[in-house]
């Protein structure tokens, strides 16, 4: 173990050293953020545009004495409308309207009121939310209503008085408004958690692929059989897992250090109050177990490369088992307690990633599942580290010509 610490330190002064390495480091949180300050510089633009529309052209034919009420209705909700009578028929306004912009015409009269169908006309151009607004013109053309139909004052208040329709799901029943607050400070601790582990199982196994280019490449620049003449193929191997596991922890604290203050000075959110809870120990546990059964996949592999530009079809492929859990993204977020999702879970290549996303989305957190989730994945690594151990030990010193699966095969074998 201790020839294991040693390679794990040289490989981490060498990656240290690296420009390349230091300007990937810190140059992935900045370009992320970049991109959100653009995204956020965009976003309020699209708002500031939305707030300076320009003002909409509102004519009414009017012949019941309603344009009034409506222009105070307009004015009490600060609706951007130019409103206007006008005494134009349909069919004039169908001209008037090819050769606008921005404009609506109302048609108000006892026949249409009385049908309960009242007609708007509007240019192509106008606001989606326009009609939204027309909406609340109900309101003094239903009092008008009553008061044609004699109603009292007191019948007036209670006609127009307005009706608010409020949803409440069986779920609202059962709870109280502190038990709503719960269950969102709940839902709160288990999604920032879920996004961190995320993040730190991305930031590690992305690191960690710098494992098949660095057997690759001591095999290429002819180095292998000096290292091994110092320590066993094993040692190498655990060596290389333990250093890539450090600068893959280190990558992910650097992002962090940039997005965390980031998010509480954006989204103005208390980030670490939910961070700091114990279900991010569960989600720290299921990225380092991630990256050590991708890291037994990539060391192995990449002892069998004489090259990484020629990298075979076979070679390639283990290389996206990473991402192999994105399928399931769909079926988990629709129903993480599904079947789909459960099978996710129990597959050693998807149960990082697809039990990271159940436990963020689920409220009871299924405890037998977890532990299953989690033996088989420990089992995984066991299994993953003895084959990758053949490998490596035989393809380390192999030189000429990238292995196939057919003798890699016949190496496990052996």
């Amino acid at each position: 173990m201790r020839n294991a610490i040693k390679v794990a330190k040289w490989e981490i002064k060498r990656n240290v050293k690296n420009k390349s390495f230091i300007i990937g480091i810190f140059m992935t949180p900045v370009i992320f953020l970049i991109f959100m300050l653009i995204s956020g510089l965009m976003g309020s633009s699209g708002d500031d545009a939305s707030v300076e529309e320009e003002t909409t052209n509102v004519y009414v034919n009017d012949t019941i004495g309603l344009y009034d009420r409506l222009e105070s209705t307009a004015e009490e909700y600060a609706f951007r409308w130019e409103m206007e009578a006008t005494d134009l028929s349909e069919e004039e306004m169908e001209k008037e309207l090819e050769d606008s912009e921005d404009t609506a015409y109302i048609f108000l009269n006892e026949q249409t009121i009385a049908s309960g169908l009242i007609p708007v006309y509007t240019t192509d151009d106008i606001s989606f939310s326009f009609m939204n607004q027309v909406q609340l013109l109900e309101s003094p053309i239903k009092f008008w209503q009553a008061e044609e139909l004699g109603l009292s004052d007191e019948e007036l208040a209670v006609v127009s008085s307005p009706l608010t329709f409020e949803e409440t799901t069986a779920q609202d029943l059962q709870e109280s408004s502190s038990g709503k607050a719960e269950v969102q400070e709940d839902l709160m601790q288990r999604i920032v958690p879920g996004i961190f582990g995320g993040i730190l199982l991305l930031s590690i196994v992305f690191t960690g692929m710098y494992i098949f280019q660095s057997a690759s490449l001591e095999k290429k620049d002819k180095i292998a059989e000096i290292i091994l003449s110092s320590v066993t193929p094993g040692e190498l191997m655990q060596g290389k897992i333990i250093g890539y596991f450090i600068l893959g922890l280190l990558q992910s604290a650097v992002l962090l250090v940039f997005a965390v203050p980031f998010a509480m000075w954006k989204l103005d959110f208390p980030v670490l109050e939910y961070l700091l809870v114990p279900q991010t120990l569960l989600f720290i546990v299921i990225a380092i177990l991630g990256y050590l059964l991708f890291a037994s996949l990539f060391v192995g592999i990449g002892a069998t490369l004489e090259d990484v530009s020629t990298s075979g079809n076979f070679q390639s492929l283990v290389m996206m088992l990473p991402f192999l859990p994105f399928i399931f993204m769909g079926p988990v977020f629709s129903n993480p307690d599904g079947l789909i999702a459960q099978i996710g879970t129990y597959i050693p290549f998807t149960t990082p990633g697809v039990l990271m996303m159940r436990l963020a989305m689920l409220e009871e957190w299924p405890w037998v599942e977890i532990i299953i989730a989690l033996a088989i994945l420990i089992v995984s690594i066991w299994v993953f580290m003895k084959l990758a151990g053949k490998i490596f030990q035989v393809g380390i010193l192999m030189y000429g010509k990238n292995a196939t699966p057919k003798e890699i095969w016949r190496w496990l074998r052996a």
